[in-house]
């Protein structure tokens, strides 16, 4: 690997902050996704105020909110300003880190200098949605819209990962392993203090409400099957069904290194997709697609050189499957925990990976390169290339 001449212009992260994540219908079931992610976007700008930059716009990730533009929305609740301008974005469970990605490109083309970037979900307030009635029918209820069009196998996410153990003949001993690992490293990291610095308390929530002690590979062993009794995804080695918001500043190299602020380089990033009925799989193809950008073929990055990856742990299987696929370290995923342990709130997971690769990275002694990636309903994947600056 070469080693890197930096590019004024080109974009990085800075700041980054996130609310606790809670447990569906507990501490934060009173807060709509407005009040989730306002509290975040006031403490970022905060972070990012020494850059003497104007925030040019808000770009949020959201899957099950009440519609609308919750970007603009939260920006305004935040304290922002009138004129600060704001765009919600749909990714599903990739929304978060999508809308990095799109503030990335934006600061990379010149059409930005600073952008709040991020997602949220509150699945406690998330609206019901209907069908419109046909004829003399009932409205039909439904959760959520259609990964794939009719004539498309189109199961959903917990159906889907099954379907992948099977195919990969990922067992179930082997995903509660995982999935036990997960737990006591999330539950090690929350008692360590090692979330602090990144959390904002909203309604009197300050710490992440999922992480637990004790559970083992005999305790997940006896959970039965979530979604179907030939299945191997449990409640104990799947994530959480979680309320969440979680931002950070996307500026360029140059305002970033002005300020004096840690800021970390973005690289590369690949979205790819694959079979709509297989979405687990998704991250393989980003991860290699992103791997062949110029911009990282002439350094000579490998999968071999990154020190640290956060993959969202939305089941076992399928973190497993993307380490088996792309040959993982795996000692280097999630090594603070993960979505098995903290839950997993869809549209801001995405951005939840940057800020936990971010803690990993600028700490002392911290990996060069890191990587986030999520597998993402429909079958797609969405991966992310970061660089912490040398010195």
């Amino acid at each position: 690997m070469t080693t890197h001449s930096s590019d004024p212009g080109a974009p990085v992260l800075v700041g980054g902050r996130r609310t606790p994540i809670g447990t569906a219908g507990h501490g934060l079931a009173g807060c709509n996704v407005i009040e989730l992610t306002a509290p975040v976007l006031a403490a970022v700008g905060a972070q990012v105020a020494p850059l003497g930059v104007p925030i040019d716009d808000v770009v949020l990730g959201n899957c099950l909110g009440p519609g609308g533009n919750i970007a603009r929305v939260s920006a305004l609740a935040a304290g922002l300003g009138e004129a600060v301008p704001g765009v919600t974005v749909d990714r599903q469970c990739g929304s978060g880190l999508d809308a990095v990605l799109q503030a990335a490109t934006r600061v990379r083309a010149g059409d930005a200098d600073l952008v709040l970037a991020g997602g949220a979900e509150s699945a406690s307030t998330a609206p019901w949605r209907c069908w419109p009635p046909v004829g003399s029918a009932a409205p039909v209820r439904y959760t959520r819209a259609p990964f794939a069009p009719n004539g498309f196998p189109d199961p959903d996410m917990g159906v889907a990962a099954d379907a992948l153990a099977r195919q990969l003949g990922i067992g179930r001993e082997r995903q509660d392993d995982y999935a036990a690992r997960s737990h006591a490293l999330t539950f090690a990291a929350q008692q360590a203090g090692a979330y602090d610095a990144e959390i904002v308390a909203v309604h009197g929530v300050c710490a992440d409400e999922r992480p637990r002690a004790g559970l083992d590979t005999a305790r997940l062993s006896r959970l039965r099957p979530s979604f179907g009794i030939d299945g191997t995804a449990t409640a104990g080695n799947s994530c959480g069904i979680s309320d969440g918001a979680a931002a950070v500043g996307v500026t360029t190299e140059r305002a970033a290194a002005a300020a004096g602020l840690p800021y970390l380089r973005i690289l590369a990033a690949a979205v790819a997709a694959g079979p709509a009925h297989l979405p687990g799989l998704g991250p393989a193809p980003a991860v290699r697609r992103l791997l062949a950008r110029p911009a990282v073929i002439d350094r000579g990055i490998g999968i071999g050189d990154v020190g640290a990856v956060e993959i969202t742990e939305a089941f076992a299987s399928v973190v497993l499957a993307v380490v088996d696929e792309l040959g993982v370290d795996l000692d280097l995923v999630c090594a603070d925990g993960g979505a098995i342990g903290l839950g997993h709130p869809w549209g801001a997971s995405g951005t939840i990976l940057l800020i936990r690769l971010a803690a990993r990275m600028l700490r002392d002694g911290g990996p060069e390169l890191g990587l986030a990636a999520c597998a993402i309903g429909g079958g797609q994947g969405l991966a992310m290339l970061l660089e912490r600056p040398a010195g």
